[in-house]
């Protein structure tokens, strides 16, 4: 089959298709292996005018069918247009459903796509609309499909947030000791305050027990402060000051311990190349490729 008869695919795409169908495209059939191919390229491609294509209008199937389930949840709208809205909530689902089964024909590995993360998103973004069949109201939970909407970073190439998304998941990798060390003194801590509160104020201002003064210490230090409970003493709004100074300290510790980790893990960077796609700049422990999902093998 000519060059010029292939569909708008990469260059290593169109190679591989000659080589391993060159009999089936001499006669202008494609075969089987050459459909998947195609459409693995649509699908999971974003390098070609069909790959971005598609996922410009997946990504409008998405948010149209968000639309319809939010609107679905207005009494009014549902009275009046909710036939409407259920034929658009199942033809929404038998397109995605379409494309989670046509995601794992064309895997090469369809069970780790299956399980990838999302693989997973994907099979929960159709799962409710067929429970809604056994039990009533489940399909309100079709708003996980905007979770789907991540496939954004894809179709803009915004490899520099990938990268950076990774550089924070190694950050708080690498400080997930002194984290919970950081979170062992910080329970210690509120459950010394809580005790101490409940001692000075007692029930009589709502510290009626030390589980609850507990509480009042955690909303406190967070500086978030519901105000259903306050100190009415004045040596409890005394440490209820200290407190709340203490949290405004406390997160800036966590702050400062991932940051010095994420500047130290973006000097890590290797120049470890993908075999499958070419992308460098992967960490020096990378499992997999952060712009295609390679595998990498360890040297020997």
């Amino acid at each position: 089959m000519p060059k010029e008869r292939l569909p708008n695919i990469s260059p290593q795409l169109r190679e591989q298709i000659l080589k391993e169908d060159a009999t089936a495209f001499s006669k202008g059939l494609p075969s089987i292996r050459h459909i998947r191919l195609v459409i693995h390229e649509v699908i999971f491609g974003t390098e070609t005018r069909w790959g971005r294509g598609f996922d410009v209008v997946l990504l409008w199937a998405i948010l149209a069918s968000l639309v319809a389930i939010m609107f679905e949840s207005v009494p009014d709208i549902r009275a009046k247009h909710g036939e409407l809205l259920l034929i658009l909530e199942w033809f929404f689902t038998g397109v995605f459903t379409l494309e989670y089964l046509l995601r794992l024909w064309v895997s090469e590995k369809p069970r780790h796509y299956a399980f990838s993360f999302f693989g997973i998103i994907d099979l929960l973004a159709v799962i409710p609309t067929y429970l809604s069949l056994f039990v009533g109201g489940t399909h309100f939970l079709l708003v996980i499909r905007a979770i789907r909407l991540l496939r954004v970073f894809r179709i803009l190439k915004l490899v520099r947030y990938i990268k950076g998304a990774q550089l924070i998941g190694a950050g708080l990798n690498a400080s997930k000791e002194k984290i919970f060390v950081f979170l062992s003194a910080v329970v210690t801590l509120v459950v010394i305050l809580g005790t101490l509160m409940y001692m000075i104020e007692g029930g009589e201002n709502g510290f009626d027990s030390i589980p609850r003064s507990i509480y009042w210490a955690i909303v406190t230090l967070t500086t978030v402060g519901y105000g259903d409970i306050a100190p009415g003493t004045v040596l409890g709004q005394f440490v209820a000051s200290l407190i709340m100074i203490l949290g405004y300290s406390i997160i800036a510790v966590p702050t400062g311990i991932v940051s010095v980790e994420i500047a130290r893990a973006s000097d890590e960077g290797t120049g470890i190349t993908c075999p499958r796609c070419g992308e460098t700049e992967h960490f020096e422990n990378a499992r997999f490729c952060h712009k295609c999902g390679e595998k990498f093998v360890p040297n020997e």
